[in-house]
């Protein structure tokens, strides 16, 4: 499309999660070094939350990849399940052959005997939940079940939330205060601010093979940090419309001028009040 334009070899603003892409900005970075800290401490529970769009699944990726030599892992993408599927999940995710259990609490017996191998064999379990919040209020209070697996010296099974704002809401029930006192750790990410989305910006280009000069003019810039709240996602977007629109035009430089169109293209993007009253 507009890649040998602007000199790119590849799109540097697509939606789906790349690890290669994450731009190490305090927020997320911060949050990596807790995660990684807090389950090297064998803790049990930790929780990692933000607005929709900031980077949570990517930030659970780059948790994964680092884990992947030191821990033997699981991952939910999506937790909407009933308690029964959960441990079935799990299982299956632990390399239990859950086709041999005639019942759950076969599942469980097969899952703990696993569990209880990989610790003889000096590996943590990490079981790393993204969109937490999806969760069914039975389901949690599974997975809190599910973390009393310990022997007398060690915790058998770690477990990681990532959750939009809506999990906080959820854990703060009464009827789930035993898993809210069991989270040890948590970080609330934070969008980017103006010094940081131009970063981000000039990072994904990079990774994308631009070497020119600054492709985003500053009003352009100052306009994509207001109307996207520094989310990463919203940032991604107003910038791939707004290529899209210089490309469309012949022009080298993203202006202003481009970003009002992206904004206007985009349900979820707002433009400033003082711009819209001078439109």
């Amino acid at each position: 499309m507009y890649e040998s334009h602007f000199g790119l070899q590849e799109a540097p603003f697509a939606l789906t999660p790349n690890t290669r892409y994450f731009l190490r900005a305090r927020s997320h970075n911060d949050a990596l070094e807790l995660l990684l800290v807090a389950l090297r401490e064998r803790e049990g529970f930790i929780k990692i939350t933000g607005e929709v769009g900031t980077g949570k699944t990517l930030l659970c990726r780059l948790l994964l990849n680092e884990l992947e030599q030191e821990a033997f892992t699981a991952y939910i993408p999506n937790p909407h399940l009933s308690p029964e599927t959960l441990y079935a999940a799990v299982a299956e995710e632990l390399g239990v052959d859950v086709n041999a259990c005639a019942n759950t609490h076969q599942i469980l017996k097969a899952l703990n005997e696993r569990l209880i191998a990989l610790a003889m064999e000096q590996r943590p379990v990490v079981l790393v939940i993204d969109e937490a919040q999806a969760m069914p209020e039975e389901t949690i209070e599974a997975l809190r079940l599910l973390t009393n697996l310990e022997t007398e010296s060690i915790r058998l099974l770690q477990v990681v939330l990532f959750g939009q704002p809506e999990l906080d809401q959820l854990l703060k029930r009464d009827s789930l205060r035993q898993l809210r006192q069991r989270i040890t750790f948590q970080y609330r990410l934070a969008p980017l601010d103006k010094v940081l989305v131009a970063q981000y910006l000039r990072h994904r280009l990079a990774q994308a093979g631009y070497n020119g000069g600054d492709l985003f003019s500053p009003p352009a810039l100052r306009l994509i940090t207001r109307s996207s709240g520094g989310i990463p996602r919203l940032v991604n977007i107003l910038a791939h419309k707004s290529l899209l629109a210089a490309w469309g035009k012949g022009d080298r430089q993203i202006s202003r001028g481009h970003v009002i169109a992206a904004i206007r293209d985009t349900d979820s993007a707002e433009l400033p009040n003082l711009l819209v009253r001078w439109l």
